[in-house]
């Protein structure tokens, strides 16, 4: 909590000290950044409902029998198809895997969904292929999801 606290009070020097050098620059930073926050504010609330309904529905002992250290490789299986296919910003998918891990999932399934969600996009391959080639989509995609099973893998040896 004081790390929290710490970080904020730095953030409110450092654009105090920005608004003195340049007010200017400093008040259409934050207009672009409330900007940013408006575009990103829909994604974010439905995640949150998501996870928010998620949670209210299922039991810490079922998402345990699901993703749970339990669940073993047919969990990780699980999580990494899901985060391959779910489309969430870093900044949600990070406090939803604490949540997650709060009720009982596995550090290796977490793992997998993590990387799955920032490395592999079934959801946009077709943009992918469609800069880099079918080839290459489907390599990096297939490679990265590859890599993330490995990346569960060396969390479950070591937590």
């Amino acid at each position: 909590m004081s790390s929290t606290i710490i970080f904020y009070l730095l953030a409110s020097i450092a654009l105090i000290v920005s608004f003195v050098k340049d007010n200017n620059n400093t008040k259409m930073a934050l207009k672009k950044a409330w900007k940013s926050f408006e575009n990103i504010l829909p994604q974010f609330l439905s995640i949150l409902i998501l996870i928010g309904i998620i949670l209210a529905i299922m039991t810490p002992e079922q998402i345990s029998n699901i993703i749970g250290q339990e669940s073993g490789w047919m969990g990780v299986i699980l999580a990494s198809m899901v985060g391959a296919i779910t489309l969430i910003p870093g900044f949600i998918a990070f406090p939803l895997a604490a949540a997650l891990l709060k009720s009982g999932a596995g550090y290796m399934q977490i793992a997998a969904f993590i990387s799955t969600l920032m490395m592999v996009g079934i959801v946009t391959i077709s943009l992918e292929m469609k800069f880099f080639g079918k080839k290459a989509a489907l390599i990096r995609n297939a490679e990265a999801f590859i890599f993330s099973l490995i990346v569960a893998f060396v969390m479950g040896v070591f937590l």
